[in-house]
């Protein structure tokens, strides 16, 4: 009995031991292969970071004024008898705009045309007779002066006329009229404005602290906030004398060719001013910029050494020291260098050590100066 015992025993031991050491074959097994699993390589685009060339630029915020424009006004008061133009049509300098009810003053002319013309009769007949002397010479000189006066007041009459013939001072782009047809104007009331948009100013406040930076000459571009079709470079014409003494800006004037009139008086633009030397910087899409509480980061591309001791391609973690930005790019000061392959897209499901594969065939933006369609 006891010996059977002891068989059994044995015989459980040696089960037990072998099922033992089957499940830690298997557990060393699957731990091995847990150390040695790597993830499938998530898709990613890079750009190579290289050195470029950024220019020094003051930006500011302006606003667009016609070389000349003006509201064309009527000059004396009258019916508007007959309007000549179109709202928003282009007119040359001296251009009919608008006529007033004019039959006052040509009857007006009709008399003074008459007692013109009987003035200078009176004094053709007494220049005939003083040289016969017949006549006195005081009655000469009163026949005279009343030709002259009679004259004068014949020109006065014409030049009112004239004045009711309102014209285009300049050539131009009229605005949207303000008067109908048989309204009673008042004299200087509004008949529309009248821009030449050929050549336009474009006006911006710089810091008296800046002012050293801006110079008359000085190259500028600007855009249009909301209308990405619309850029021009100008250069700077004029800076005003006077500093505002409420914002200590100084108001600085810009000229600028708009031959395609697309800058429009009272339009807001941003205008960036060249004030220096190009100057040598890191420039990365702001895409590859990654943000943290502890710091702003991207992932570089590198080769790597798995856990097998093979080699992949896979990204690792880089804290960053970041610039300026400019367009869809930003300078960085220090974490990468020239030639460094940065992850540009995909970032947010990255980590350090994480394999990736690279794809270049659709690419973020990377533009200094972009143009969004929905800006």
């Amino acid at each position: 009995m006891k010996k059977r015992m002891i068989i059994m025993l044995a015989v459980m031991a040696v089960v037990v031991g072998a099922v033992g050491f089957i499940k830690y074959n298997q557990i060393t097994a699957a731990i091995a292969q847990h150390r040695a699993f790597m993830p499938p390589p998530e898709a990613v685009t890079t750009s190579v970071a290289a050195d470029e060339q950024w220019q020094v630029t003051l930006d500011a915020i302006g606003s667009v004024t016609a070389a000349q424009g003006v509201v064309v006004s009527a000059d004396l008061p009258g019916i508007v008898a007959s309007i000549d133009f179109e709202s928003g049509a282009r007119v040359k300098a001296g251009d009919v705009l608008v006529r007033l009810d004019t039959r006052q003053e040509a009857a007006q002319l009709a008399a003074a045309e008459a007692a013109e013309h009987l003035a200078r009769v009176n004094l053709d007949r007494l220049a005939t007779l003083r040289a016969q002397g017949v006549a006195a010479q005081a009655e000469y000189d009163q026949a005279d002066a009343e030709a002259k006066q009679a004259a004068a007041r014949m020109r006065e009459t014409r030049a009112v006329i004239e004045r009711k013939t309102i014209r285009a001072p300049f050539a131009g782009i009229l605005g949207i009229r303000v008067v109908n047809l048989g309204e009673y104007v008042n004299a200087g009331q509004s008949i529309v404005p009248l821009q030449a948009l050929d050549r336009v100013f474009v006006d911006f406040a710089v810091p008296q602290q800046q002012m050293h930076d801006v110079h008359v000459g000085a190259e500028l571009d600007v855009a249009v906030d909301g209308r990405p079709g619309i850029a021009a470079r100008g250069r700077v014409s004029a800076i005003n004398s006077v500093i505002d003494q409420s914002t200590r800006n100084v108001t600085v004037r810009a000229t600028f060719a708009n031959p395609a009139h697309t800058l429009l008086p009272g339009m807001f633009v941003k205008a960036s001013v060249v004030v220096g030397e190009a100057k040598t910087v890191l420039g990365l899409p702001a895409s590859a910029i990654s943000h943290a509480p502890y710091g702003d980061f991207v992932f570089v591309v590198d080769s790597l050494i798995g856990p097998t001791g093979a080699k992949y391609r896979g990204v690792r973690q880089q804290v960053v020291h970041l610039g300026e930005a400019r367009g869809d790019q930003v300078a960085i000061l220090e974490g990468v260098k020239a030639g460094d392959e940065v992850a540009t897209s995909g970032v947010f499901k990255l980590r350090s050590g994480a394999a990736v594969l690279v794809s270049n065939a659709v690419q973020p933006e990377d533009k200094l100066n972009p143009q969004p369609e929905d800006n």
